[in-house]
């Protein structure tokens, strides 16, 4: 159950290992809203390069309850959840702007919306299938909406065509630049 309204306040909740499913349908059953952004991840079963969602916080999910009401202590006690994230006995809070940002990146059905355009020259990891984890260049985005990249494979650049929904864009900042520009 994914929808955002500006007088919802959501909580984080620490679930137990391989519980996801169960916290989220048994949070569900008991009418709190939840929030469990997702992302598509490849990893390597027996040789082959399988896709599968993973949870974009791996262990926690987000609950949305009116903490006024007292009913959040049931929380705790749900199967599948390990305890509330507090701080002397009270629920943190998220921040909304937080939780606002994912539900737009991540969109009603809580999987990773990837961005639209890439721009030639953009650096850019690739986070599904045989060239996860490699760090690429855009060359340019074709007609038909894929990106093509160079790629260093083992000394030489390489160029490969990619699903743009394949592709997480790398920030260029410069700490240090961002160290001298605070201490000025």
């Amino acid at each position: 159950m994914t929808f955002y309204d500006k007088n919802t306040i959501y909580y984080l909740a620490q679930i137990n290992p391989n519980s996801i499913k169960i916290a989220q349908m048994n949070l569900n059953r008991q009418g709190f809203k939840t929030f469990l952004p997702m992302i598509e991840a490849t990893k390597r079963c027996k040789g082959k390069f399988v896709k599968e969602n993973r949870p974009l916080f791996p262990g926690y999910i987000f609950v949305a309850f009116d903490i006024g009401q007292g009913f959040w202590h049931r929380i705790n006690s749900t199967y599948g959840i390990k305890r509330l994230v507090s701080f002397n006995k009270t629920p943190a809070a998220v921040p909304q702007d937080l939780i606002c940002q994912l539900m737009l990146r991540f969109g009603p059905n809580a999987k990773f919306q990837p961005p639209k355009i890439f721009k030639t020259g953009d650096k850019v990891t690739v986070i599904n299938g045989p060239f996860v984890n490699f760090v690429a260049q855009v060359e340019k985005i074709a007609s038909d909406q894929r990106a093509w990249l160079l790629i260093e494979i083992m000394g030489t650049q390489t160029r490969v065509s990619i699903e743009p929904g394949q592709l997480r864009k790398i920030c260029n900042i410069n700490p240090l630049k961002q160290l001298n520009n605070m201490t000025e």
